[in-house]
């Protein structure tokens, strides 16, 4: 994974000031992440994954960061350069005033990303939460990407909900969240030993513990080695409690590019039912249906779902399909 910003497509550094932002520290050891402006003045982190040809800008879903897209991205960076970025309340990015957790932000952040960087209508990959935020930009300005691959996306059937479910079972266990270990060790074998992180890819694993933990200040209790979720509990568990209440499916007509929905075959999330549904509404839509994943797909075996991207978004990001 390149720690770096890299460079957008004008020219200009993804982690200079000239787009909206200095460079994060990194507490690993390592450069900062680029850092464009999302309205509001929310500061969103930004990762060049490298990689040749077409972009792709991946989206993570609730909870972690764009790191945990890197396994993913290796797998395709031959034929994409690929792009991730921290969601507000994730990973290095930053939290808006009140804070507002409307999932409107997030169409926000990725809408952001995608001119910071100076992408000119990227292929994207959105994961869960991901795969939602990358449709709601999408009806927001429609021809912004050349086509999209959501893995379960948090769109549902019908109408959005009045009011947040604030206690919905995700947010019941969001808010038990575990939020600091003794080490990154520590957090690693924590992770590795239990379902669901027990069924990802190590790699993937790794990435979370160094992209979604942050050492403890020593004014805070730290002892330099103490971590803590980048991720507050309550800010999980009150976006999870938002979920219902954004308006992308009855805005799933005004998408103008190409869309797979995918889902794993085990998913007890959003299921094949739920993707055609979605789909129906979609001007240009197909399904795909991934055999032995769960909804953590493609965290559980990247590669896989690498190829399944491949396929969906062809030899060249916006070819049109035959």
């Amino acid at each position: 994974m390149t720690r770096s910003g890299g460079t957008g497509r004008d020219g200009r550094s993804a982690g200079s000031a000239t787009v909206g932002g200095v460079a994060a520290s990194d507490d690993t050891g390592g450069p900062g992440p680029g850092r464009v402006t999302s309205p509001g003045g929310v500061g969103i982190a930004t990762y060049d994954l490298g990689g040749d040809g077409p972009d792709l800008l991946l989206v993570h879903a609730t909870g972690f960061c764009g790191g945990v897209l890197a396994p993913l991205a290796a797998g395709l960076v031959d034929r994409f350069h690929c792009w991730a970025v921290d969601l507000r309340f994730h990973g290095r990015s930053g939290r808006p005033a009140g804070p507002d957790f409307a999932w409107s932000g997030f169409a926000s952040d990725v809408l952001a990303a995608v001119d910071g960087l100076g992408l000119d209508r990227p292929a994207g990959f959105g994961h869960s939460c991901g795969g939602a935020s990358l449709l709601l930009a999408e009806e927001r300005r429609p021809g912004t990407f050349r086509s999209l691959y959501c893995f379960e996306p948090v769109v549902f059937p019908g109408p959005p909900a009045a009011a947040p479910a604030h206690d919905n079972p995700l947010s019941a266990g969001a808010r038990r969240r575990r939020e600091t270990f003794p080490s990154r060790t520590d957090a690693f074998v924590n992770f590795s030993s239990k379902p669901p992180f027990g069924d990802l890819d190590p790699d993937a694993i790794a990435a979370y513990v160094e992209d979604g933990f942050e050492v403890v200040p020593g004014d805070e209790g730290g002892d330099g080695e103490m971590v803590r979720l980048r991720c507050r509990r309550e800010d999980e568990a009150e976006v999870y409690a938002h979920g219902l209440t954004h308006d992308a499916f009855v805005g799933l007509g005004r998408v103008a590019c190409p869309v797979t929905l995918a889902c794993g075959a085990d998913t007890d999330s959003f299921g094949p039912a739920f993707l055609e549904a979605d789909a129906a509404q979609l001007r240009d839509a197909s399904v795909e249906i991934l055999p032995g994943l769960g909804h953590f797909g493609p965290l559980e075996r990247p590669a896989e779902v690498a190829a399944s991207v491949r396929r969906a978004l062809g030899p060249v990001a916006g070819t049109p399909r035959s």
